[in-house]
This record gives structure tokens, sequence and C-alpha cells, in this order.
């Protein structure tokens, strides 16, 4: 099933005046379709955001700083497209649609785990009126009955679309500071939308470790082919 780009600015505008088109195969009703939605859950499988391996859990080739790794598809896949429709058109509905493939990607866990998105920066919260990655995380957190915490503050307004890997780690590890105590029992799962080249949730890993953190689990999205 493919995603048609060029139907996004059609959707968004009807979206506004009638009800949900499904962005997957056009039926008014829902934003994406209960068969559509199980098509593209049906098709996730985890695998190493940085090599692209399939895994279960942890690459050992990569040996990323996390316990384990989690990923939903591809950014220029179906799921890449509704997280692009949702995080630059406000297409607020989808926020559920993508917590629930979130949800999918996601083993059990014994222990407690409490859920943390990356921070945005303040800027485009407020061009976008919400925080898109904030509301994912708390929607996801009542699915699983994890608590949800916003442990982490921007601390600059860097952007980091558009640059080198170099800039992107230069930038990303002074980007985040922890605002509360961290609890060592606790499982930290940190959320974001796309990895690209990883340096912000490896940035962010590290900041929750230095202040105390000693479980943190990744979980993204999307990751660029």
């Amino acid at each position: 099933m493919l995603f048609n780009v060029k139907n996004t600015t059609f959707c968004g505008l009807l979206d506004l005046f009638c009800p949900f088109i499904c962005r997957g195969c056009g039926r008014l009703g829902q934003a994406l379709c209960g068969c559509c939605k199980n098509d593209t859950t049906m098709n996730i499988f985890n695998f190493c955001p940085r090599c692209h391996k399939p895994i279960r859990l942890y690459c050992d080739d990569c040996k990323l700083p996390f316990l384990a790794t989690f990923t939903c598809g591809w950014r220029d896949g179906m799921i890449g497209q509704l997280a692009k429709e949702y995080k630059y058109g406000s297409v607020v509905a989808l926020a559920d649609v993508l917590a629930g493939f979130l949800d999918s990607a996601l083993p059990f866990f014994a222990d407690e785990i409490i859920v943390v998105p990356l921070p945005t920066i303040a800027r485009h919260i407020r061009e976008r009126g919400f925080d898109h990655m904030e509301l994912i995380c708390q929607k996801l957190a009542r699915k699983r009955g994890w608590r949800y915490q916003k442990v982490l503050d921007r601390v600059n307004n860097t952007v980091q679309v558009g640059a080198s890997k170099e800039e992107r780690q230069r930038q990303a590890m002074l980007a985040y500071k922890v605002n509360q105590i961290i609890e060592s029992s606790a499982t930290y799962l940190l959320v974001d939308d796309v990895w690209t080249t990883g340096s912000s949730m490896i940035a962010a890993e590290k900041i929750l470790k230095t202040a105390g953190a000693q479980r943190i689990v990744a979980a993204v999205l999307t990751v660029s082919g």
C-alpha cells in the first residue's frame, strides 16, 4: 500500500470541512482507516537505526548506547508520510495513530517505564500550536499504563535539519538538560519521530545517564534510509 504525497494538501483541506479522509485508501471517516492501519502495523519490524540490520533488541555490530532500540518504519514509507503530515501539517488526529504504531513496535516490559519525549524547540511548538512528540508520548503512556514525564528541556533553538553529521553531534550535546531528579530504578523510554544520524537521541541518552539513569531504551517512529 502506497501513500500518495500529492494528496496531503487535499486531505488537509478536506479535514477542515468534512470527516477525515484516510491517508491510505481515500475513504471518508478517519485519518487512517482500520484496514490501512492494520496493513501498516503488520509490516512493522525492528531494525537497527544505524546499520538497518533486522534485530530483536540490540545491534551487536553498532553497539548503540541504549539497552534496546525499537523502530516502526522508514521515513519515506507510510509511517514516515503520516509523521510528516502530523508534524508539519498539524493534523493532530494522527497523534493517536502514530502512538499506536509505537505501541505495536514495543515489547512487554516487566519493569517500570517512564516515557520521555525528545524535546522540541520552542519556536516550532509555537508555530504548530502543540508539542508533537509530547502528545504522542502521552498517548503511548496511556495505552500501556506507563508514566509520562517531560524529563528533558531544550536549552537552545538550533535546528538539526540540513546540518552535517559533525554539526548535528556538536549541537546535540548542547541542546538538552535534565529538569528533575532521575529515578535510578526506572527504565526511561526515550522517544523521537525520526532518526537521521542519531546524534540527538545519543546526546539525550548521555545526559540522562549522567544525571543518574541506569536503564535507557530508545524508540523512533521512522529512520532515514
